[in-house]
């Protein structure tokens, strides 16, 4: 309950994810790689993070770009085959507490035991399966110059293409919960009993928009150029990608009524070619509560350090939903269910997405 509690005090300065802006010099002595999902993402962490931690340590950042599905994968292989180049990489909250995460990530407890007397960093920000990065939403998005005066707010709204027609962007990658679940509270299930999820429910609510989906999409990079030419109207997107769509000035608008609680963690690969320099970015990132706000100022996310909340712009507040929201609306989704289901679920969302 006091983890809830703490997860719905810092939401409302939320997102969540890192990938490729740009490969450095690869006879660069010291540098660390971490591989993470690309775009403006990257770009505010490369500012407020990774180009700190070079000026103040001398060790470079080298940013891989992947889908979170080719991480995982890459992660798994290089393990497998003993022949490891990265050295950190992004992975959901969620799948950061899987059996196949602990299998090619090493266990971070010894490491954040020097953390474990800071009471500015909330309870979770250092665990087992890695860092936490952020915590931020995945929630319904929209064009406010395409919907008139009573934009769209639940994910009811989101499948009545009569009131609100227009294109549909939904992702499609290996973590197919998200989507399944907005069907379900689309078809009328309350969050509290949204899980376990009622799969075959969920799937015959999907039916019902399939073909008004004119994008489904594998990162976060695409759902922005999605938005941006102009490919749907109606999305279900990452928190973080929506705020940089807005900071570019664009027409976009979201709500916190149709939103998914999700975050990233900083994972180590077992084997890492530069473990102490990983770690090492790792530290910086906790340790230093003005480059977490400065990230999140740009990714409209919740930072681990509780300083780091403080220091958020105005209008960063601004943006946050009401605790009304937080507390009505706001899904804090089963880990531990969509963990032990995950293979099953990813097979009949293959089947039924192609």
């Amino acid at each position: 309950m006091q983890t809830r509690k703490y997860v719905y005090a810092v939401f409302g300065f939320a997102i969540t994810a890192l990938a490729v802006l740009r490969q450095e010099p690869l006879q660069a002595q010291e540098r660390v790689i971490i591989a993470s999902t690309g775009g403006a993402y990257d770009r505010a962490l490369k500012e407020a993070w990774f180009d700190p931690f070079t000026e103040a340590t001398g060790i470079s950042v080298v940013i891989v770009s992947a889908t979170n599905a080719e991480m995982r994968a890459k992660a798994a292989a290089m393990v497998q085959a003993g022949n490891v180049s990265w050295d950190l990489y992004l992975e959901g909250e969620i799948q950061a507490a899987s059996d196949a995460h602990k299998q090619v990530t090493e266990d971070m407890s010894s490491f954040c035991t020097r953390f474990a007397n800071n009471t500015d960093l909330a309870a979770n920000a250092c665990q087992a399966g890695g860092a936490l990065l952020q915590s931020t939403a995945t929630l319904l998005v929209y064009r406010p110059d395409q919907v008139g005066t009573n934009p769209p707010k639940t994910w009811a709204d989101m499948w009545d293409t009569a009131k609100y027609p227009g294109g549909r962007a939904f992702p499609n990658f290996d973590d197919p919960w998200r989507v399944l679940a907005a069907a379900l509270m689309a078809d009328g299930v309350k969050k509290e009993e949204l899980f376990p999820l009622d799969v075959d429910r969920a799937f015959r609510k999907l039916d019902e928009i399939r073909d008004e989906v004119s994008l489904w999409w594998k990162t976060g990079d695409q759902s922005v150029q999605g938005f941006r030419n102009k490919e749907y109207d109606l999305g279900q997107i990452w928190l973080t990608r929506a705020k940089a769509l807005k900071n570019e000035g664009l027409p976009i608008a979201w709500s916190y009524q149709a939103s998914f609680l999700v975050g990233d963690r900083i994972a180590l690969i077992k084997g890492a070619p530069n473990r102490e320099n990983a770690l090492k970015l790792v530290e910086f990132w906790l340790a230093n509560p003005q480059v977490q706000a400065r990230a999140c100022d740009v990714l409209s996310c919740t930072p681990p350090s509780v300083e780091a909340l403080s220091m958020l712009s105005q209008e960063s507040r601004a943006s946050m939903p009401t605790s009304a929201e937080l507390s009505d609306s706001v899904v804090i989704p089963d880990a531990e269910w969509i963990n032990t289901n995950a293979a099953t679920l990813l097979q009949r969302w293959n089947s039924w997405v192609r």
